[in-house]
């Protein structure tokens, strides 16, 4: 009797969610908001100094820094700055959006230190005696613009102007902003054309009043900034630029646009693949998976996340992740229903079964993320955030999600005798009274023997790591400025481009280099590798220069030695920590024996991408790090299915007496989780792939470190991690002559079903 209450309640969930997804997602995606990569804008990371001798730069002067930065920004009219203290000496600014790059660095570099000085430069007033937000724009007796500054004390002020009445003929009040004892003198820049100082009015009566004007050669809008920026305070400390990096808004733009396309191209090919492949439960993946994005999103704005294009790749690769459970799952399903056991007892069987395994593979996964996040940064920890998240939402949708959706239909008994519904033809399909095991089942990779060829599989990872140990050598790694210093300029141009044009363009403003890559589709984008470390003010003019001439801005990154050594030394840490962390869980879930396989085939498949990259001169940064450390992530996880499966098949022998028992399990378990492994990196390949093809070119590396390092993992996991186990288990099967193996956990009831 088919339940139809149970249908229907699947509709309407479905309704509802629906309902609710399409009326909030354009509001969420208006709210999320967009990093620098994604909507142009400049990040800096400043180096926090004593502004005066015996300053000490503790947590309360880095706290009233950052304060004093967050009052200048306001002056931007930046709506959602960040601004992040970093380590004891260290501040981050993100100014997301930002049109004008070259203004906003000045404003933030600025020390505003206002001073009042006679003609022999002595002190007499500094901006400790402005009134609280006592400067505004104003207009002087002849209609000009001007500053009006209102002091504390009209009585001080009156003090002042009677001592440098009595200097005359010398009897100026010279105003200064940022004034630098030992190098600046009135006498000396009152000869230059455009003095530093802002003003020197003559003193020709004391003047015992609060107010004074500041006139000058100002527009309205330089001296609005400037009375804006006394108003924000001095900054109490130097601030030394130790790296920066700035996206142009049409880069931005392209990019978003491009990604996104790449992003519905490889989703829909998803969706695709698990209705073709998978029939009903596919059906059901499909509207899990819709959720999944829906939910990320949803849960990505509540945390106020800034979503960057490394980030959008991590949603992408995550539905990838996503379907993986569902493809688990799926296939353990099958499994149930081709040894006769009813839809129902299928379900239940396959649910069950798939749990540990699931949760195993992302918890793996989940340490790489984790260690990412700690050690990532900028658009590197924004990646880190939308994996985990990812992960997280991945396990909720997939083990929750699909199994309430499809457990509505299954126990409706709709599904009853329509296992075709399940991929399952029904000439797979055993009598239950046939007592046949699930790991007894027949597969389509029954005549491989992997055991057998592990040692041409050795042979030949062997003679891989031999010729990338000599490509290394001879070609080296093409070092990012994130690890070796310097300037990066990437210019989008309208037309295509030459290298011979860009490195006269360079050496306009000194720029001396050979290193030029002309890409884009029409040769429209060249990026430059520069070893010095240009200045703001060099690169505001740089950024001039090419916005005239080749109609958008560049996007320029800096780099400082100091700071490269540490994002590599960081870089080596999180690899470290997240090998360290994956060989204590696999240990403790498995055995160690399991553990050192898994870690010598992670090794392999990151070695791999090493190689690749070093004989194709590809450049390795910060991104090229979390690809590697997906990577662990999605290796492990493929790693781990295999190892769960060979757990199983031990379960049932209580003793492994010959190296052909042990074998038996090994090659068994490989062909029962081949077609698994096989549908898994399908599915993430083409959303990489799209990636590749359609994504932004700004990711074009790090899209093509995973589908290597994919392709590699999948290789590792089938044909090199499973053998190396093998080969510790013989041994330690000739060092005890008989294994113990695992209990046998009680069996589902193998009774004829109806």
């Amino acid at each position: 009797m088919v339940k139809r209450s149970r249908i229907l309640a699947f509709f309407l969930i479905v309704i509802l969610i629906g309902s609710a997804m399409g009326l909030t997602t354009q509001n969420i995606l208006g709210n999320i908001k967009l990093g620098l990569d994604l909507q142009g804008g400049f990040e800096v990371l400043y180096e926090v100094k004593p502004a005066k001798e015996g300053q000490v730069i503790d947590r309360e002067t880095l706290v009233s820094t950052a304060e004093a930065l967050d009052r200048r920004v306001n002056v931007l009219g930046v709506s959602e700055p960040v601004i992040q203290i970093e380590g004891e000496d260290r501040i981050r600014v993100q100014l997301a959006g930002v049109t004008d790059q070259a203004k906003a660095r000045e404003i933030l570099s600025t020390e505003a230190n206002l001073s009042f000085r006679d003609a022999n430069d002595n002190l007499m007033m500094d901006g400790g005696d402005l009134a609280e937000n006592g400067a505004s724009q104003s207009f002087d007796e002849n209609n000009a613009p001007s500053v009006s500054l209102t002091l504390k004390s009209g009585e001080q002020f009156g003090k002042i102007t009677q001592e440098v009445l009595a200097m005359a003929p010398d009897n100026q009040l010279v105003i200064w902003l940022d004034y630098e004892e030992g190098v600046d003198s009135y006498k000396e820049e009152r000869m230059k054309p455009t003095p530093k100082f802002l003003s020197a009015p003559n003193v020709t009566q004391v003047l015992p009043t609060d107010t004074v004007q500041i006139t000058g050669n100002f527009t309205v809008e330089e001296a609005k900034e400037l009375a804006s920026l006394l108003n924000a305070g001095a900054l109490p400390v130097e601030l030394e630029e130790q790296y920066s990096t700035s996206v142009g808004a049409k880069f931005g733009e392209q990019a978003l646009d491009e990604t996104i396309l790449a992003g519905i191209i490889g989703i829909i090919a998803i969706f695709v693949f698990m209705l073709a492949y998978y029939r009903f439960p596919g059906f059901i993946a499909v509207v899990t998976l819709s959720i999944y994005i829906y939910l990320i999103l949803l849960v990505f704005d509540w945390m106020n996340g800034v979503l960057t294009l490394p980030g959008i790749a991590a949603l992408i690769l995550g539905v990838g992740m996503a379907v993986d459970a569902n493809i688990i799952t799926y296939e353990r399903i099958k499994e149930e229903l081709k040894v006769g056991r009813n839809v129902k007892a299928a379900f239940a069987a396959g649910s069950k079964n798939s749990l540990s395994t699931i949760l195993d593979a992302n918890i793996t996964t989940l340490i790489a993320a984790f260690v990412l996040f700690v050690y990532g940064t900028s658009s590197v920890k924004g990646f880190a955030t939308m994996l985990i998240l990812s992960i997280l939402m991945s396990f909720f949708t997939a083990v929750f999600g699909s199994r309430v959706f499809l457990g509505l239909w299954v126990n409706s008994g709709l599904l009853d005798g329509k296992t075709g519904w399940f991929g399952v033809k029904k000439s797979e399909i055993h009598n239950i009274a046939e007592n046949v095991d699930t790991l007894d089942l027949k597969t389509k990779f029954d005549r491989l023997d992997f055991v057998k060829g592990r040692k041409k599989f050795f042979i030949l990872s062997s003679v891989i790591i031999a010729a990338g140990l000599i490509i290394l050598a001879v070609f080296r790694l093409n070092l990012g400025i994130d690890f070796s210093s310097g300037t990066r300029i990437e210019v989008l141009s309208t037309e295509a481009v030459s290298t011979e044009t860009l490195q006269t363009d360079f050496a306009k403003h000194g720029i001396e280099t050979d290193d030029i890559v002309i890409s884009g589709n029409n040769n429209e984008i060249g990026v430059a590798r520069y070893k010095g470390v240009l200045s703001k003010d060099e690169i505001a003019a740089l950024k001039a220069d090419f916005k005239e001439k080749y109609g958008s801005e560049p996007n320029v990154s800096t780099v400082s030695p100091t700071i490269g050594k540490e994002l590599a030394k960081n870089a080596f840490i999180a690899l470290v920590l997240a090998s360290i962390g994956i060989v204590l869980y696999v240990t403790i879930r498995f055995e160690f024996r399991m553990a050192a396989p898994a870690i010598i085939a992670l090794l392999h498949d990151a070695f791999l991408i090493i190689a690749v990259f070093s004989l194709l001169r590809l450049e390795v940064d910060l991104t090229f790090i979390a690809a590697i450390l997906t990577i662990i992530g999605y290796s492990i996880n493929d790693t781990i299915v295999t190892f769960d499966r060979i757990r199983e098949n031990l379960r049932r022998k209580r003793k492994l007496k010959t190296a052909e028992e042990i074998a038996d399990i090994v090659n068994q378990s490989l062909r029962q989780t081949m077609g698994r492994s096989v549908n898994t990196v399908l599915t993430v390949v083409v959303t990489v792939v799209a990636l590749l093809i359609f994504g932004s070119q700004s990711i074009w590396n790090f899209s093509l470190a995973l589908l290597v390092g994919l392709l590699a993992g999948t290789y590792s996991s089938l044909l090199i991690a499973a053998q190396l186990y093998y080969v510790l288990k013989v041994r330690e099967l000739k060092k005890k002559g008989t294994i113990i193996t695992y209990k046998e956990k009680p069996k589902i009831s193998d009774e004829p079903q109806v």
